[in-house]
């Protein structure tokens, strides 16, 4: 077919959205606009091809020379060709995919699946913002991340048949392609590309949420111990600032005699070492192993001896009496003289509390070595440790019913022991009290 120099070609592809190619005389001077003959041809396709059927010659204004080539915009891509998870897919694999999915509609906060829902297929984002969210500690949801246009979810359903392990809800109008499984599967069959970039995001997916899930556990675990402190904090300062308000207004007041004002003295001393007490250990127990922790080689005979009578005086104050009912060993051990005082005082102060039902008691302290630890043994001639306790006593504000103290005690003496490189344990016999037991390596 021969067209003359000012023909006008109109070719109209009738796909959708429609692309139009036109051949225009209006920018060409040479071309003149009479009533004269004026050809022109028009091609349109259908989906299946050209349609000579649609081709026409008229009278239109007459062209001397070839005029604009003008096009509309290419088709706008869908949001399965923008899925990196189907990038690698041939143009007719791709075609298929598209006939089988579904395009579903979701309203600013309505959920697409809740966690728990059978796993039935793929989506993915064609407009819009989804987000996954998940229970992440003591029922508290978190966002794990958010989905895009061209990004998809529910791609667990794909591995397994179990239920979905997340909740998925729209946080804007959305618009997403719905792949069935069976769908999917079935074209996982037919096309190894699919199945090796399939592995390839799930478990970049995989690492990503995982990654994120970490971090919410961390988050929610740290909120839940600073709710736990504070309500420790509450709790166990409430008593001592109760005794040290009412003994400052007795001794303030006129009538008190000099005897009441040197009790009320006494009692407010106490309180502040109590309270003094109980903020070493919250921060003992914040602030993690010491840097600058020095380790002594030391004799530790010796060094429990010297415990042994720096501790007697002040339990017999409170009616306790300390013995070493074995001669400790003279071995060589590397402490940090004050951390491990403070495990002793605390082994100590248990037992004493422990014993406080029966209006004082007895503490034993025996130690042995097998040549590479020195064991020692701390025993009370209170009730004893329940079983069903034992397993959890050194868990952090584990107070088993004691009416007083943060509950953190046994918690940072396992942190000290572990920072000397020994263990803590407890055992109970029928008939005895309480024993704890640590062993330190001995130093060569």
């Amino acid at each position: 077919m021969r067209l003359s120099p000012c023909s006008s070609v109109f070719i109209s592809f009738m796909s959708s959205p429609a692309a139009v190619l036109t051949f225009s005389n209006s920018s060409v001077p040479n071309c003149a606009s009479s009533a004269g003959s004026r050809p022109w041809i028009a091609f349109t396709t259908t989906p299946q091809g050209l349609n000579a059927g649609h081709s026409r010659l008229d009278d239109r204004a007459p062209a001397t020379n070839l005029g604009t080539f003008k096009h509309a915009p290419p088709p706008t891509m869908t949001a399965l060709e923008k899925s990196r998870l189907f990038s690698e897919l041939f143009s007719t694999e791709l075609k298929l995919l598209e006939q089988t999915a579904q395009l579903k509609s979701f309203k600013a906060g309505q959920v697409v699946f809740r966690e728990g829902d059978p796993g039935d297929g793929l989506y993915v984002v064609q407009s819009g913002l989804v987000s996954i969210s998940a229970t992440v500690h003591e029922q508290e949801r978190r966002v794990l991340t958010r989905i895009t246009t061209g990004d998809y979810f529910g791609e667990m359903s794909l591995l397994d048949s179990e239920s979905r392990s997340a909740t998925a809800m729209a946080e804007q109008d959305t618009e997403a392609l719905f792949i069935a499984r069976p769908d999917l599967l079935k074209l996982l069959d037919q096309s190894p590309k699919l199945g090796v970039s399939l592995l390839r995001e799930f478990s970049q997916r995989i690492r990503e949420v995982n990654r994120q899930y970490i971090r919410e556990v961390l988050q929610a675990e740290r909120l839940t111990l600073v709710g736990r402190f504070a309500r420790t904090i509450v709790h166990d300062f409430k008593t001592p600032l109760n005794i040290i308000s009412l003994a400052s207004e007795l001794a303030c007041m006129e009538m008190t005699s000099p005897a009441n004002r040197k009790v009320a003295h006494k009692r407010i001393y106490r309180q502040v070492l109590r309270l003094t007490s109980m903020m070493h250990e919250l921060l003992e127990f914040t602030r993690g192993t010491p840097s600058g922790m020095v380790l002594e080689a030391m004799d530790y005979g010796q060094y429990i001896h010297a415990l042994a009578e720096e501790l007697k005086v002040e339990l017999l104050e409170r009616k306790v009496q300390l013995e070493l009912a074995s001669e400790p060993p003279s071995v060589q051990v590397q402490l940090a003289p004050k951390r491990i005082n403070h495990l002793f005082f605390n082994l100590l102060n248990n037992a004493v509390d422990a014993m406080a039902i029966k209006r004082g008691g007895r503490i034993s302290l025996r130690v042995s070595t097998d040549g590479k630890e020195v064991i020692t043994e701390v025993e009370d001639t209170g009730p004893g440790i329940a079983p069903e306790v034992a397993s959890r006593l050194f868990e952090p504000f584990a107070t088993f019913g004691k009416e007083q103290g943060t509950g953190l005690g046994l918690s940072i003496c396992r942190k000290i022991v572990e920072d000397h490189g020994g263990r803590i344990w407890t055992r109970s016999e029928a008939g005895r009290g309480a024993i704890f037991v640590i062993a330190l390596p001995v130093y060569k």
